[in-house]
């Protein structure tokens, strides 16, 4: 797995619920801050149709033809105000940050925490709030980073003639930003190229600019299941991408399907009860959980994570083969990999994600649907099917 997700948000959102359910880990889940004391990892999955559909026979790696390719994802500690200064968990929080190449913002949409994570009365604390506050604490922990030895590196690119992105990108090694994703906030910043003259406030806009590109974030209005439609509909006006979610729904539909008391699949509007021992009140609940479902069109948290992924990343899915005929390995396996790559990939690149040695002896590659060479250039897409033809041994 070559993607992770941070999962982020003030203590008692409901984002270990969140990570649970989408996990299935054990993890503490507690009505007070800070349950969260080191980051939680675990494995989700993005959902998404299986090429296999298209075949007269199913490549037994999908669920009734749909296929859920691994992500790693961390549920961190909870932040609160000035975490970047140390607050709360706040440095253990952003540290943990740094390994996510997308974040999902967990906010209580019903408003029944306050700005610190306390509980207070349903929407007696507006969510609306609680947006751009993460965003604050991510650039304000990077300026951090920089504004420490600022002098000492300012003097030291100037002395040494270093290349000004290499140099911002290596002080920022930590927080996991590229010096290509320093290059890109220099010019969206557009400050002058003479870093000497730059002010306080010049470091806050460029790593603010950094933040948003190295670290995107989708938010999970979460708590749907008991939030104000007012709250709901505000927060998914935003100019921003906001999905709506209920982690607590979806944790126990998946534990209900656990539990052999339903076939639900993550992702779904609906499932099928397929237990005869249930009592009145179980009943009762798993029709609450289906009236539930229909009203939104399912929990929102497969939603999140896919459009965490496919959206905010850009990503696609790729599926590699030996036989582009029958979309098999060399042991017979139908579409036995998927791989998760960047748009505008090429079947050279995922060469290189298959092995080292079959990228470096790369040839050419077989698009699996048409059986027709793919161009140097062809930039792959959802789904595609590709035979790598490499004289790697």
């Amino acid at each position: 797995m070559s993607i992770t997700i941070g999962l982020a948000g003030k203590p008692n959102s409901g984002k270990s619920t969140f990570f649970k359910s989408a996990t299935m880990a054990d993890v503490d889940i507690a009505n007070y801050p800070f349950t969260t004391i080191s980051a939680n990892h675990g494995v989700t999955y993005v959902r998404t149709e299986c090429p296999c559909m298209k075949l007269n026979q199913r490549c037994g790696n999908c669920v009734e033809g749909i296929r859920f390719v691994p992500v790693e994802v961390i549920d961190v500690a909870g932040l609160v105000p000035d975490a970047w200064k140390g607050r709360g968990l706040g440095n253990a929080f952003l540290d943990e940050l740094r390994q996510a190449k997308a974040i999902i913002h967990v906010i209580d949409a019903s408003g029944s925490t306050d700005i610190e994570g306390n509980p207070v009365d349903k929407g007696g604390h507006d969510p609306m709030d609680d947006i751009e506050f993460l965003n604050r604490e991510i650039t304000m922990w990077m300026y951090g980073i920089l504004k420490r030895n600022w002098d000492s590196l300012s003097r030291k690119i100037k002395a040494e003639n270093l290349k000004l992105e290499e140099a911002l990108a290596n002080q920022l090694g930590g927080a996991g930003v590229s010096d290509h994703q320093v290059h890109e906030a220099l010019v969206t910043s557009e400050l002058s190229r003479n870093h000497v003259k730059w002010t306080d406030d010049n470091l806050v806009t460029l790593c603010d600019n950094i933040r948003s590109i190295s670290k995107p974030v989708i938010v999970a209005a979460n708590k749907i299941d008991v939030a104000s439609e007012e709250n709901i509909e505000k927060l998914l006006n935003l100019d921003i991408m906001v999905v709506s979610t209920s982690a607590a729904a979806e944790f126990a539909l998946k534990s209900a399907s656990k539990n052999n008391a339903i076939k639900y699949l993550p992702g779904s509007d609906d499932f099928t009860i397929i237990s005869e021992n249930m009592t009145k009140e179980q009943k009762k609940g798993i029709e609450d959980l289906r009236d539930f479902l229909k009203s939104r069109g399912g929990t929102g948290v497969q939603e999140c994570i896919n459009r965490a992924v496919f959206d905010l990343l850009d990503m696609v899915i790729v599926y590699p083969v030996e036989d582009e005929n029958k979309w098999t390995d060399k042991k017979g396996r139908i579409l036995p990999d998927a791989y998760l790559m960047k748009r505008g990939s090429t079947p050279h690149d995922l060469a290189y994600q298959v092995h080292s040695d079959i990228g470096d002896h790369f040839l050419y590659a077989v698009d699996g649907r048409t059986r027709m060479r793919m161009g140097e250039k062809h930039e792959l897409d959802n789904g595609d099917v590709v035979k790598i033809v490499s004289s790697a041994k």
